[in-house]
């Protein structure tokens, strides 16, 4: 590599400075985001390349093709990015490489493992020459001893989320979903717990205007559920590509992704991420260090007793409720209730109370005197409808307490703003606390066990 040939491949660090000039460039491919439509007619996609000169934070480029498939179609990042006739330009203060599909060309090849002197993709005006494999087999030298730092430590967690933010995001695409034809869901998570909302909700409408336990129109299928990790945020990112020029083709489920300029809403008390024009998804290699690293802390957590429990509910949640604790029961997400393997199950869990049906405390009980109220149920992973009903509901109340009592007790529960004298502010943003529960699944059709599966909460008593 160091005898390289400047006049055929400029070094990335050279050629930062040949400002409106053609060169010629060689580099592995650190990042390549997604083929989108550009403003015209064209194709559009950017690549970022590195070198021995410039391996910090590489050398953008940006490609525009007729099609989508004339554009560099990278198997992998650390693949190894032939570039001739690109002109050096610069803008915001950040140099770039633009391709020009009249008189660039390109040429694809395998990266570190690669063994073929034969390239996988080239332009249709790419011209080979025989010593183009000695920098080729040079650069897979080279990198087989650098890690590649593909991701932005600017890049954040989930668990750093601001609203109306547009944020860089690095994380794992779980599943795509298609609401129509024209509108896409991206299910994304990085193992890391979303904060947990204010809710703007009225309680009095739960009845006409239900809380939704999820963003898509309808649940998702068990399968795709149990596909999802038990722990971490599992955030919707919505695509509508009657607005957005995107692939939607080009992902993949399993696959680790940079969103570039994301930004973050929330919906009904629920995160969500927007795809905007302006955002840019880029592939970010499984061996990267900030991927491994995620995947190390994930794994932690699903083997600590502990690290189940919401990030924010640290170190424990207030006594808000008590639970009876009969066993050493380990504490479980919401996501782990419904990928439970059995139909009926008892689950210990750490929660918010987001809403209730009913909400008023003189409709708890019908008139024969039996509790019978939905909570609707959420923590980082899910939310769910839980039932208390009869006995249980006796247990979680202690018995009929007096009315003022319960009021307080219950404006707790579901973070109903007090003042001083007890009165409610209305319309105030709700903040429920986290709580201790206990969990029992259960079936109401012997012929659908699955598909009529419900939940009751158990052995818990309101105590604030």
């Amino acid at each position: 590599m160091r005898n390289r040939d400047d006049y055929r491949f400029l070094r990335l660090t050279d050629a930062m400075s040949a400002f409106n000039q053609r060169v010629n460039l060689i580099g592995i491919i650190a990042e390549y985001g997604t083929p989108t439509r550009s403003k015209g007619t064209d194709w559009f996609c950017c690549l970022r390349i590195v070198d021995e000169s410039h391996n910090i934070y590489g050398l953008l480029v940006n490609l525009f093709g007729a099609t989508q498939e004339k554009l560099p179609q990278v198997q992998a990042s650390g693949d190894i990015i032939l570039l001739s006739q690109v002109v050096m330009k610069t803008h915001n203060l950040e140099t770039y490489a633009l391709f020009n599909k009249k008189f660039s060309s390109f040429a694809l090849y395998e990266g570190k493992y690669g063994v073929s002197h034969n390239p996988y993709q080239v332009s249709s005006n790419f011209r080979p020459r025989s010593q183009d494999m000695i920098f080729v087999d040079g650069l897979r030298k080279w990198v087989n001893n650098f890690q590649l730092e593909t991701v932005s430590k600017q890049s954040i967690l989930l668990r750093q989320l601001k609203e109306g933010e547009h944020l860089d995001l690095v994380c794992k695409i779980l599943h795509i979903y298609q609401a129509n034809q024209d509108e896409w869901m991206l299910f994304v998570w990085d193992g890391s717990d979303a904060p947990p909302l204010q809710l703007h909700s009225e309680l009095k409408t739960e009845k006409e205007n239900a809380l939704p336990l999820q963003l898509e129109p309808q649940p998702l299928v068990r399968d795709t559920l149990c596909s999802f990790p038990a722990v971490g945020t599992i955030l919707r990112v919505y695509v509508d590509e009657k607005n957005v020029k995107f692939n939607i083709a080009s992902l993949t489920a399993g696959r680790w992704v940079k969103f570039v300029n994301l930004t973050f809403k929330a919906h009904e008390g629920l995160w969500c991420g927007v795809l905007t024009s302006s955002t840019k998804v880029r592939f970010v290699p499984n061996e990267d260090l900030i991927i491994l690293e995620r995947q190390r802390d994930f794994k932690k957590r699903l083997n600590s007793k502990l690290d189940r429990m919401p990030f924010t509910s640290f170190p424990w949640p207030y006594r808000v409720t008590e639970v009876d604790e009969v066993e050493d029961v380990p504490l479980f997400t919401l996501m782990d209730i419904l990928t439970y393997s059995q139909v009926t199950a008892k689950f210990k869990c750490i929660v918010r109370v987001v809403a209730a049906l009913p909400w008023t405390i003189e409709d708890f009980r019908s008139p024969d005197g039996t509790y019978r109220i939905r909570l609707t149920l959420e923590d980082p992973t899910a939310r769910i409808h839980a039932f208390l009903y009869a006995d249980d509901g006796e247990v979680f109340f202690e018995g009929h307490p007096p009315k003022d009592a319960l009021v307080r007790k219950w404006n707790t529960l579901l973070g109903v703003v007090e003042v001083d004298s007890g009165d409610v502010i209305e319309y105030a943003p709700r903040n429920p606390p986290w709580i201790l529960c206990c969990i029992k699944s259960y079936y109401v059709d012997k012929s659908d066990v699955w598909g009529s599966r419900k939940y009751r909460i158990f052995n818990t008593k309101l105590v604030c």
